[in-house]
């Protein structure tokens, strides 16, 4: 593969997020209740890596009929819609009823900063907030109302209970037992892997590609989604609290892993596995992105 400078793609397209996250957290600050409003502000605005969104931007620049592909900011405002959900099941996520983590990101969960009653319903807030965002930023980038509606349907499924919810609900039902294979499969697809297909083909049905081509980024978003979190084992195992930015959880709350599982090895080839599963997708609709293909690597080569 061509170099490409990943490093420096993700640095600008972290960027080009951020305002398009300030946008939409400062105007939940003014219509909410100010705790609701801080805690909202803690969660989102507080750092990561904001892979969902980088992920929808580029699967739209990859699908684009247009060429040279405009740079426009609603691009990054629907990419936004993303992260929201995506912070939202992390403020839930760390709360003491699941996870009960103490540490995100390097500094205090949401609800040790602002309390569980805040946090709790600066969650439940941003689902919705997430869905208007979508469909307000479609409408922005010239897609009809039924584009429009189909991209805020998929970013609603795959957050539901068919998707990250389902899966979060798995993960807690897991905890004790020992999972196989197939069901550990399922929970990450829910869980990790929903969102993150999400992601591609919300970016590609928004840039107006055909089936085939959204049905490619589906198959390399759950590639790299089962990617993700099988190298999120990996890290949990080997990997301190300082390197994370959180404490390492899975060994204190008996979860099934890939590394309990499989061993350590044995998960870094599944992982590596997929990241060759979603380059096929990609190829398999000649869809030629460079970013794509770095992504993909990027997901099993990170340390954090």
């Amino acid at each position: 593969m061509t170099d490409f400078a990943l490093s420096s793609y993700l640095a600008a397209e972290r960027e080009s997020v951020e305002p398009a996250l300030e946008d939409v957290v400062s105007r939940l600050e003014s219509d909410l209740p100010p705790d609701v409003g801080a805690a909202i502000r803690h969660g989102v605005m507080g750092g990561g890596k904001r892979l969902r969104p980088i992920l929808c931007a580029t699967a739209y620049r990859a699908c684009s009929k247009e060429d040279p592909v405009p740079v426009n900011g609603a691009v990054y405002a629907l990419a936004a819609a993303l992260e929201l959900i995506h912070c939202y099941s992390l403020m839930h996520d760390d709360l003491p009823c699941m996870d009960d983590a103490e540490l995100r990101r390097g500094q205090a969960t949401t609800h040790v900063a602002h309390g569980e009653v805040a946090t709790a319903r600066a969650g439940a807030a941003l689902i919705p907030a997430a869905a208007l965002q979508a469909l307000a930023a479609a409408g922005e980038l010239g897609c009809g109302s039924g584009v429009a509606v189909e991209v805020a349907r998929e970013l609603m499924q795959a957050a539901g209970a068919g998707g990250m919810v389902g899966g979060q609900w798995l993960d807690l039902e897991g905890e004790g037992q020992e999972l196989g294979g197939e069901q550990l499969d399922d929970l990450y697809g829910g869980k990790t892997g929903a969102l993150l297909t999400a992601s591609l083909v919300v970016g590609a049905k928004a840039a107006g590609a055909g089936g085939p081509v959204v049905e490619a980024m589906r198959r390399y978003g759950r590639a790299i989604g089962l990617a993700f979190q099988i190298t999120d084992d990996i890290l949990d195992a080997t990997q301190s609290a300082e390197t994370l930015g959180k404490e390492p959880s899975d060994a204190v709350l008996a979860k099934s892993t890939y590394v309990a599982l499989y061993g350590l090895e044995k998960a870094r080839e599944r992982a590596r596995a997929q990241v060759a599963d979603a380059v096929r997708a990609l190829d398999s609709e000649n869809v030629d992105s460079l970013p794509l293909r770095a992504l993909a690597s990027y997901i099993v080569e990170r340390e954090a």
